[in-house]
């Protein structure tokens, strides 16, 4: 699907890859809600847009993961832009270290990670089958389709983000409903360094295995693989093409590849004091 003139809700574009996305797709000709929790981050990047590209988007504070709140979020895309035509569920945040993690830990990742999309999507996906046409674009991790060490929450709800993208596709993609899924590795951004800064041995294990796999990228190179993967309405995103390659080593031989990974937990715990 291409952008231009089309009408897109990003997710946790108040800073990082959404912020970034919200930017892209502005330059490109879309007209863009920027919506976040942190409502003064999300006018504020607005503002900014707006001020290269005047009246491209409109900033909204927003939990992502409230269906009302979503509700509201389509209801000011439509009145100021028109039918929302893409709507990237990109709000996320970071895992819990361990089986230490509460209830409460579980619930608010799998509310955010996973539901937030699954809300979305009801309320999107039966009025474009009823068009033919809309784009639903979830980030996940590569934590979704390998793991995540360190975090169960992050890597148990990002393959369940994973699987949801999947199901949709699988599902609607008949119906004139595309879907894609963003998958990368480490990108420069509060959430990368969460898992080092929450003080947790497990969560800093998290940061190291993270941005000592591949390229730590910026948010505006993820946002440009984004727009070209929308571009050729290709479902899965890897900003870090290796991903594929640990992915198929992965399915190949499961027992080997969760060695590894043990191996490689350990050695990045002897890393961490």
């Amino acid at each position: 699907m291409r952008v231009a003139e089309k009408v897109a809700i990003v997710t946790g574009a108040g800073a990082g890859i959404g912020a970034a996305l919200a930017a892209a797709l502005a330059a490109a000709g879309a007209k863009v809600v920027v919506s976040d929790l942190d409502e003064p981050a999300a006018l504020a990047v607005s503002e900014q847009i707006n001020a290269e590209h005047a009246g491209a988007t409109v900033g909204i504070g927003a939990d992502a993961a409230d269906t009302a709140a979503i509700q509201t979020v389509i209801a000011l895309a439509e009145r100021e832009f028109g039918p929302v035509d893409l709507y990237f569920a990109n709000a996320g945040i970071g895992g819990a270290p361990g089986l230490d993690a509460t209830e409460d830990d579980w619930d608010r990742s799998l509310e955010v990670n996973l539901r937030a999309h699954i809300r979305a999507a009801r309320l999107l996906v039966p009025q474009w089958v009823e068009r033919g046409t809309g784009y639903f674009i979830g980030t996940a991790s590569a934590a979704g389709m390998l793991t995540q060490i360190g975090s169960a929450t992050y890597s148990v709800s990002k393959h369940a983000a994973v699987g949801f993208a999947e199901w949709l596709s699988v599902t609607y993609g008949d119906q004139g409903v595309r879907v894609s899924c963003l998958c990368p590795m480490g990108v420069n951004t509060k959430l990368l360094y969460s898992g080092r800064d929450s003080g947790a041995r497990l969560g800093a294990t998290a940061t190291r295995a993270v941005v000592s796999a591949g390229e730590v990228l910026e948010p505006a190179d993820v946002a440009d693989i984004v727009l070209t993967a929308v571009d050729a309405e290709q479902f899965l995103i890897l900003p870090h093409p290796q991903v594929l390659d640990m992915y198929r080593n992965k399915g190949a031989d499961y027992d080997r590849w969760l060695r590894g990974m043990r191996r490689y937990q350990s050695s990045l715990l002897a890393q961490t004091h």
